[in-house]
């Protein structure tokens, strides 16, 4: 039995929603070292408003058009996950930034939501309104596409790939391949287009990790670090004036040596005994060859 259209839009409908339940979730090791912190400090919470304020542009469109249901379902645990999102982000956010955040959510979920709904629902009627809303959705999918851009340009400059997790890359095209053909089936222009871009950018990204990974590794392999070298021991022969280099010694054997040369002093030092029996004098040989000096 061959399948419809419909059918396979719900298909490529399905692994959309599994594949940007993944890309949705993909922040949480962000937020988990940010509660182990304590603290959002050198983190940005533009990428979860701007999610949150996407999500609900879509869910908004998807219930002015027919046969989206499955844009609704991913859109709505995207407004869900990006709102634990921000409220953890402004728990833990410092003053300044959590001022910052409250401002962009005031502009953008308040404010910038707020005035589409409004001029849609007084200013347009019917399928009109539709075709306003997906222009909206479609402008705006196409500037989130554009954003990695900075991430792209902070790879070439800096050639490390630090900042531009692979797996992160892989998923985001892989979502944008799913809703392409989604849109493409439901001839949704709306929805497919903006993905056109969001495919073309995760090639680029994937092309540019392989490349400066490679350039990476290379670097470092070429970067050695110098050999340590071992102490020596230098013993000076005053009688011979030369210098010779010994294997290093131990701490234990540089003790058995001091032993070893005051024993030998102590052997050679006669001392004399007054007849009171309290000591005079003592009288060192002075055949007793001098003790060589070690340098360490």
């Amino acid at each position: 039995m061959a399948f419809s259209a419909d059918h396979w839009a719900f298909v490529f409908g399905v692994l959309g929603n599994i594949v940007s339940f993944i890309v949705f979730l993909s922040p949480l090791p962000t937020f988990y070292t940010i509660y182990k912190k304590k603290t959002a400090e050198g983190y940005q919470s533009i990428p979860y408003v701007v999610a949150l304020f996407s999500s609900m542009l879509w869910i908004y469109y998807a219930f002015l058009k027919t046969n989206t249901t499955l844009l609704i379902t991913i859109n709505t645990f995207g407004v869900f996950i990006e709102t634990i999102y921000v409220a953890f982000y402004l728990f833990y956010a410092p003053k300044k930034s959590r001022v910052q955040t409250i401002k962009m959510l005031s502009l953008f979920v308040v404010g910038g939501f707020g005035a589409i709904i409004l001029v849609t629902e007084f200013l347009f009627k019917g399928a009109i309104r539709g075709q306003v809303v997906g222009w909206i959705c479609l402008i705006f999918s196409l500037c989130v596409f554009v954003a990695p851009l900075g991430i792209v340009r902070k790879v070439i400059k800096t050639k490390s790939v630090e900042y531009m997790p692979l797996l992160l890359s892989v998923f985001l095209t892989l979502s944008a391949v799913m809703w392409f053909f989604y849109g493409l089936l439901l001839k949704d222009i709306n929805i497919a287009a903006p993905n056109i871009l969001g495919f073309i950018f995760g090639i680029l990204q994937m092309i540019l990790y392989v490349i400066y990974s490679k350039k990476e590794k290379a670097i470092l392999k070429e970067q050695k670090l110098p050999e340590i070298q071992k102490a020596e021991v230098i013993v000076k022969d005053e009688n011979m004036n030369t210098n010779k280099k010994f294997p290093e010694l131990t701490q234990e054997q540089i003790i058995d040596i001091v032993r070893l040369g005051l024993m030998v002093c102590k052997d050679k030092v006669h001392v004399a005994t007054c007849p009171h029996g309290t000591t005079c004098e003592a009288k060192v040989d002075e055949n007793v060859p001098k003790l060589q000096t070690v340098e360490v």
